[in-house]
């Protein structure tokens, strides 16, 4: 039976609402604002480091939280099982992650960055960083699966705890001599690891769940994703918004007084996201995960922990290193870069002749009644 048609990408942006629209404008706005701050008021980057979380700024920590819990709270965990059956998104997601991924990030880092060893050292952390936090924003814009993006962002989290402080010892010491190249000491924490996963990701998930198994069970779930949802939704765009502006104004003044050194870092960048989503995106379509699970396939592949990688860059070689830059500049690429990816899968739906994942119900994307939040309907023939 032929799976029926995807409306085209031009009818689902059309029920974008303004803000949605122009979520690039307003991302673009964010980075500019923070780095405006960074600049007439330098002592805002000093009061945030006062305080921290998990080796980030409590203000970024709080965006962070905010912007994770609308998304999770949609998650639909009762399904989430069918998702652990795939075994094959499941093994394709882990290779991506952690083996081809970090080798391709460490390719790029001593292709471009070979007579720049902090900067060199800052991207090879970035790659390690495996997403768990704004993938989610990202793949529920682009109507990935939302299950299936929540239950590979857990074991992300699950292996990054693990493996963080192994591949780091891999890729800085252990390869590079393999190879002739030279060498970078490193000493990784894994409790500050361990309690970065579980502040960033623990407490929002641990939110959602509760708050859709509660709120279900009272209302059901028409009401819940009719009612509820709709009123939660915009504040994952709020959150985003906050964190953005956070985090330029807290390391605006480094990206401002080293404008060179920024661009050679962000090219390696720009090449690594725009490959890793399309051969991601790519390998999907070719194993026939459909398009949901092929676009949440790319995106946890493509996206990084920046928050994660920053904090080990200032724990580890200072806040004013060249390593500490090298993180900042991530998430300055990668913003921009992974908002637009979101319009190119909304635009690749055409090449996929089976759009939805056999093991799931037929639907098709759907923009909820709030800012920023994709919900889905049930196709009609």
């Amino acid at each position: 039976m032929t799976a029926p048609a995807l409306p085209a990408p031009a009818s689902v942006t059309g029920r974008l609402s303004l803000l949605d629209r122009f979520l690039p404008v307003w991302i673009l706005g964010a980075m500019g604002l923070g780095l405006l701050l960074a600049v007439l008021a330098p002592g805002v980057g000093a009061l945030l480091h006062q305080v921290e979380v998990a080796g980030v700024s409590v203000p970024i920590a709080l965006g962070l939280l905010l912007m994770m819990y609308p998304v999770l709270a949609k998650v639909r965990y009762s399904e989430s099982h069918l998702v652990l059956r795939d075994k094959k998104l499941l093994i394709t997601s882990l290779v991506i992650n952690w083996l081809l991924a970090p080798a391709f990030m460490f390719a790029l880092a001593w292709i471009f960055l070979a007579d720049l060893p902090e900067y060199r050292t800052g991207l090879i952390i970035v790659g390690l960083a495996r997403c768990i936090a704004m993938v989610l924003i990202w793949n529920d814009l682009a109507c990935g699966d939302r299950e299936a993006a929540a239950v590979l962002v857990a074991i992300n989290s699950v292996f990054q705890v693990f493996m963080f402080g192994v591949l780091g010892w891999f890729y800085l010491q252990v390869l590079p001599t393999w190879l002739g190249l030279e060498t970078t000491s490193a000493e990784f924490s894994i409790w500050a690891i361990t309690l970065s996963v579980l502040v960033f990701l623990g407490i929002p998930l641990a939110a959602g769940f509760l708050t859709r198994t509660i709120g279900e069970r009272r209302r059901g779930r028409q009401w819940y994703e009719d009612t509820l949802l709709p009123k939660l939704g915009p504040w994952a765009l709020y959150g985003l918004l906050f964190t953005i502006v956070m985090l330029f104004a807290l390391q605006g003044d480094q990206v401002l007084a080293r404008p060179l050194d920024v661009a050679r870092i962000a090219l390696p960048l720009l090449i690594y996201f725009l490959l890793t989503f399309a051969v991601s995106l790519g390998i999907g379509g070719l194993l026939n995960m459909g398009y949901e699970r092929s676009t949440t396939l790319a995106f946890t592949a493509a996206g990084n922990n920046f928050e994660l990688a920053i904090a080990v860059a200032i724990a580890t070689f200072g806040a004013t290193s060249g390593q500490a830059l090298a993180g900042v500049v991530g998430p300055l690429i990668e913003v921009p870069v992974l908002v637009a990816l979101v319009y190119v899968a909304l635009w690749s739906r055409r090449f996929f002749r089976n759009p939805h994942h056999s093991a799931l119900p037929a639907r098709t994307p759907e923009l909820a009644h709030s800012s920023a939040q994709f919900d889905s309907y049930e196709e009609k023939p």
